[in-house]
């Protein structure tokens, strides 16, 4: 802790942007925290304190400073280094917070006691879950309040308060303002339409957002994703709610920017942490690069691309049926099939939704552009849909229908607090779903940072070896950032990554499943 100390006091003392968010500065006189970039004039050794989370800081008594705002800091997985209980819990608060049951529903969910797992938290992170739920809250209040002309009730809705008395009291307390005296200090914020939202997300540079954008290109969803060379856009749905949403590239290249469409707006923290999820924002390069540079084969990639991070998805459900309805077939095959299913099967989108997503032409919804028209179908509608009518084998479809329906009942979920093994094992007991599929989809679906489908025969072909047991042996080293790995070794096959990419016989690599033994796979 003493070295982290001296680390931390050097970085502040010279304004390190590498890293802003890894740590945060708490002074002793003004009881203000910030960021290790504060412009504010540089005290004295002996009045800071250090932080690892900005909960902590808040638990300890000092409150955001309004000139470098915390909220904005780059995500950073403050869970790196810490047990695994810790990092699910984290990403349970993300997605849900603690609405509903509080930390002794939280502890459940992951099998543990309540006051174990504060514990937990007090080691790791130096605050307990609800400091942590809480600090989340009062950082979103803060960004809609500068960020948006949202009226104060509805931001005390979305940030998660029960009231607009008990929003305000938590801001007057915090900030020693008023939420209205905090927006006349904050820089103006852009006019919007009626329910659209920006927002600016910060990340860790580098992010190789070109890199992304050329994977999910051909991948796009007809009807529900649109991808060209700078902007990603999409349908969402949450919560009986339908809209759209944009992301591009801020600028100056330290941020996304992202443009939403929604109607309720007490959903909208769970759709930006959904974008950050999906776009991998809290990575921290250095220390990917730096597990993954000594080998020789990823090296050149990483100094060609820095920055490539393996996309995220949406919807783990949406995600794992395309990547069924990928099988045996070509990229453009299964864009194809995924397009049929959302025409025949999918909702409309909203006239509200789609004519404002369809009035801005930088949306590219009009002119003969892709256009975003459809909601991906539910679970509830696919278990019984008769998906072989879009051209789907037989067995096929039925793999489908039997993922809606464990998806219904709730027996496979894809938060990203589930655990990663169980999760493979419950996709592989369902009908035609082997070990490939269940690795791809935690790539993507559950965002398992070491998840790595090995008997791609790309990743092979990209790797120069001839079985997957050599793959898996040499993919040891990477460890836990396997995912990066495979995403590098696919994007080093350029353009070819779009043709049949087959997967090795599994019967070869000793795998048990017969369904994998006779199916071919493309790079999905």
């Amino acid at each position: 802790m003493e070295l982290k100390g001296k680390i931390w006091s050097r970085a502040r003392l010279s304004r390190d942007a590498r890293f802003d968010g890894r740590f945060f500065i708490a002074v002793r006189t003004s009881r203000v925290y910030c960021r290790p970039i504060c412009p504010a004039p540089t005290c004295r050794e002996k009045n800071v304190r250090y932080f690892a989370t900005a909960a902590a800081a808040a638990e300890a008594g000092f409150r955001p400073c309004l000139r470098c705002r915390p909220e904005c800091a780059p995500g950073t997985a403050a869970w790196q280094g810490t047990s695994n209980s810790v990092s699910r819990a984290l990403r349970l608060i993300s997605e849900s917070g603690l609405e509903t049951g509080g930390v002794e529903k939280l502890a459940e969910k992951l099998g543990l006691g309540s006051r174990h797992l504060r514990r937990l938290f007090l080691r790791h992170l130096g605050a307990t879950p609800l400091a942590v739920e809480q600090t989340r809250r009062l950082h979103f209040a803060k960004k809609l309040i500068d960020e948006t002309r949202l009226p104060m009730s509805e931001i005390a809705l979305a940030a998660g308060y029960g009231s607009v008395r008990r929003f305000n009291a938590t801001l007057r307390k915090t900030y020693h303002r008023t939420p209205r005296e905090i927006r006349a200090l904050a820089r103006s914020a852009s006019d919007h339409a009626d329910h659209e939202y920006n927002f600016r997300l910060p990340f860790r540079a580098p992010l190789d957002w070109r890199g992304m954008l050329v994977f999910l290109l051909p991948r796009a969803t007809p009807g529900v994703e649109v991808v060209d060379e700078s902007c990603y856009r999409r349908t969402i749905h949450m919560h009986g709610h339908n809209g759209t949403c944009e992301v591009s590239l801020h600028p100056d290249g330290k941020a996304l920017n992202v443009r939403i469409n929604f109607s309720e707006p007490r959903w909208l923290f769970a759709i930006v942490e959904r974008m950050r999820f999906m776009f991998d924002l809290d990575a921290d390069w250095r220390d990917i690069a730096g597990a993954l540079k000594n080998d020789p084969l990823l090296r050149p990639l990483l100094l060609k691309a820095p920055g490539l991070r393996p996309p995220g998805c949406w919807n783990g459900f949406e995600l794992a049926v395309r990547a069924i309805l990928g099988q045996q077939v070509t990229v453009k095959g299964a864009t194809t099939l995924t397009g049929r299913l959302v025409e025949k099967f999918g909702k409309p989108l909203s006239s509200r939704s789609k004519g404002n997503a369809a009035g801005s032409d930088h949306a590219g919804l009009t002119h003969g552009f892709p256009v975003l028209s459809h909601i991906f179908p539910t679970p509830e509608v696919i278990a019984d849909a008769n998906i072989a009518s879009i051209g789907l084998p037989q067995a096929r479809a039925e793999s489908i229908r039997a993922l809606a329906r464990a998806v219904s009942k709730k027996e496979i979920t894809f938060s990203s607090a589930t655990d990663g093994d169980q999760f493979r094992r419950q996709l592989c007991e369902l009908p035609g779903i082997g070990p490939w599929t269940a690795e791809y989809v935690a790539m993507r679906g559950l965002r398992d940072p070491d998840a790595f489908p090995s008997s791609d025969l790309g990743l092979l072909h990209a790797a120069g070896l001839k079985s997957p047991k050599q793959l898996e042996e040499r993919s040891e080293k990477w460890r836990p950032w396997r995912a990066y790995a495979a995403i590098y070794l696919w994007s080093s096959l350029g353009n070819s990554s779009a043709k049949p990419a087959r997967q090795v016989s599994l019967k070869r690599a000793g795998r048990s499943s017969q369904s994998d033994q006779r199916k071919l796979r493309t790079t999905i």
